[in-house]
């Protein structure tokens, strides 16, 4: 879920950073941050499907970082089964939204392509900051890493490795788009990460 206003004053920076050198006019710069805006709405309409689907009834509650407000998605208590799955859907659609990029569009570098940068930016970078807080255990109750860690009762900060591998293949895939071993590294760590699943439904029988 979205996370604290600090993390997006970060990101901001962090996207200007990777913005494409040619991103220097107002309406280039618009549609790298439109790519971006479009990311944060699949991830949130990840957790959205799945929190209408198991009837979780999502609220938003005000929370804070600093002096900064900002909200959270929230919903009602569920089983851990669910409550991975929920938690998990942001990335999922993240990482389904980079793999067909970086598949469909290899030499994606190359292209003049401002929206679809700015998408598999906030996908990679929103998945760096998401492993800082799930390493360092901080950040609202309500993060996604701590939801996934809970409902497949892992350690947070192995959901924060599950989360950062992807990130950083799918980065390096943007600037070497011919390597084998990064496109099949990056979508073993994807799959890898969806198969905590079967841990939380052994998790979900216990309780």
């Amino acid at each position: 879920m979205s996370t604290a206003a600090r993390w997006i004053a970060a990101f901001a920076v962090l996207c200007c950073t990777a913005a494409p050198a040619h991103a220097q006019q107002t309406g280039t710069v618009a549609r790298f941050f439109a790519g971006a805006a479009l990311g944060l709405g699949l991830h949130e309409s990840g957790h959205l499907v799945f929190d209408a689907a198991f009837g979780a009834h999502p609220g938003v509650r005000k929370v804070s970082a600093g002096f900064i407000p900002f909200f959270a998605i929230t919903h009602e208590p569920v089983t851990p089964l669910k409550e991975f799955t929920i938690s998990s859907a942001g990335f999922w659609v993240q990482h389904a939204g980079s793999e067909y990029l970086l598949s469909r569009r290899p030499n994606l570098r190359d292209e003049h392509a401002p929206v679809a940068k700015g998408l598999l930016a906030f996908n990679v970078l929103t998945s760096v900051m998401y492993a800082g807080a799930a390493f360092v255990q901080h950040g609202p109750l309500e993060r996604d890493t701590r939801g996934i860690a809970i409902g497949a009762d892992i350690p947070e900060p192995w959901v924060g490795v599950s989360i950062l591998a992807p990130a950083v293949l799918d980065g390096a895939r943007y600037y070497r788009p011919r390597s084998r071993a990064l496109r099949w590294a990056s979508r073993a760590a994807k799959i890898g990460g969806v198969l905590l699943i079967v841990k939380a439904a052994g998790n979900n029988g216990q309780r």
